[in-house]
């Protein structure tokens, strides 16, 4: 059988049309094989990852609390320790997209990415049981959800990010116990629709018994979710937001770790969701936890953070204290002008770095849109000043083709 990531990387990333129906029919074949742990399902425009991030990790750190806890208490009484044993391993699955560096990093288990091998016997078994047809046919993102259920299928809890979409989306065939709906903004227009209604829709229709909504910058995002929630008899649950009892808490991890606000907001959001699954939490298990890719400080002078559209920027904009040089580039279905547009009060100048993808926007088009807002410009050379403050923003992209310089110069 086929490698995998060979197997992978022969899918194209990116379709014109998509059958929605076809997922949904390969789950089919799935379910019958697995269990399904105990689902969190993730949607918004921004804020997925880390909010997803922050979720797995305080389950992962309370589960592994409370086997350490049964385990002691079995030894106490000169009991076999099976049940902790079992539950030790693998007890939260977090899948996320897209990946910064390599596919491993997209299904995550207790705390760090699932091995290559484990991914293999993964597919090897989904394949096995898809066929060669359907396996063949699934896009990659259909394919590698349905890989990650079999990963994460001995899991207690599995905390799905949706992809782009929500209610058509792949992470959406399986039910769930709860649904996340993060900040919501025009984005993926091509595919979602072109108002902030349209899009909301597309993304809350995916909700079930119970949904959290976090705050929004469009009031019109609450609308929705109201209706759609009185149309599907569910539990809708609004962020509490710095009006949570442990937010000055979350406030002072992260001043520590260098967070941004906009991840106080996210953290805020992962404590809610773990109230509502009534689902005990040590908030200081987050002074351990790495936000890699998330307003992250990789150098004392270097920021890096895979945001990529005019959300993103606003929240950006709030965490930059001091002006700082902006390496970017942009996918071709952003609106990098007003991105730049939004930064450029922080910003002292752009540097251009080349980004490897189909969607990738054109040199000369970045290049013009920097210097149209008035800011200058000049491309990425490798040199930076020990005296000056970089940030690296733009996409999953700009982030992976810096990271490819840092670690080999």
């Amino acid at each position: 059988m086929q490698n995998f990531k060979e197997f992978l990387e022969a899918k194209p990333l990116y379709y014109k049309e998509i059958d929605h129906t076809r997922v949904h029919k390969a789950y089919s074949m799935l379910k019958p094989h697995i269990k399904r742990p105990k689902t969190i399902h993730i949607v918004g425009t921004n804020g997925k990852g880390s909010t997803g991030r922050i979720l797995a990790w305080l389950l992962a750190k309370q589960q592994a609390f409370s086997v350490q806890r049964s385990a002691f208490r079995e030894e106490e009484n000169n009991q076999l320790s099976a049940l902790s044993s079992q539950l030790l391993a693998n007890t939260v699955g977090h899948y996320s997209s897209p990946h910064i560096l390599e596919f491993n990093e997209r299904i995550w288990i207790d705390g760090s990415n699932a091995s290559d091998e484990v991914l293999q016997k993964a597919h090897e078994r989904l394949y096995a049981i898809l066929g060669r047809d359907m396996s063949e046919a699934l896009s990659y993102f259909e394919y590698t959800t349905l890989l990650a259920f079999v990963v994460f299928e001995d899991c207690e809890y599995m905390v799905l990010e949706a992809g782009l979409g929500g209610e058509f989306d792949a992470t959406n065939v399986c039910d769930k116990e709860l649904s996340i709906i993060t900040p919501i903004d025009i984005d993926h227009q091509a595919f979602l629709g072109d108002t902030i209604e349209q899009i909301a829709t597309t993304k809350i229709n995916s909700i079930q018994s119970k949904a959290l909504i976090a705050k929004q910058p469009h009031q019109e995002v609450y609308e929705v979710a109201k209706d759609i929630a009185s149309q599907k008899n569910a539990t809708l649950y609004i962020t509490k937001n710095s009006a949570h009892p442990r937010y000055k808490e979350l406030q002072t991890i992260a001043k520590n770790k260098g967070w941004a606000s906009y991840l106080v907001d996210n953290a805020t959001l992962a404590l809610e969701a773990l109230e509502i699954l009534k689902v005990k939490y040590d908030l200081g298990a987050l002074n351990s936890l790495e936000l890699f890719g998330r307003y992250y400080p990789l150098a004392s002078n270097i920021h890096i953070d895979v945001g990529h559209n005019p959300l993103a920027a606003k929240v950006l904009k709030e965490a930059i204290s001091t002006p700082v040089v902006l390496i970017y580039n942009s996918l071709d279905d952003k609106d990098y002008k007003q991105v730049l547009s939004i930064l450029k009060p922080k910003l002292k100048r752009v540097q251009i770095i080349p980004i490897h993808s189909q969607r990738a926007t054109t040199l000369q088009a970045i290049e013009d849109a920097i210097k149209s807002v008035g800011l200058e410009c000049s491309y990425f050379d490798g040199k930076l000043n020990d005296d000056e403050e970089y940030l690296v923003f733009g996409s999953f992209y700009v982030v992976e083709e810096f990271l490819k310089w840092y670690k080999s110069s």
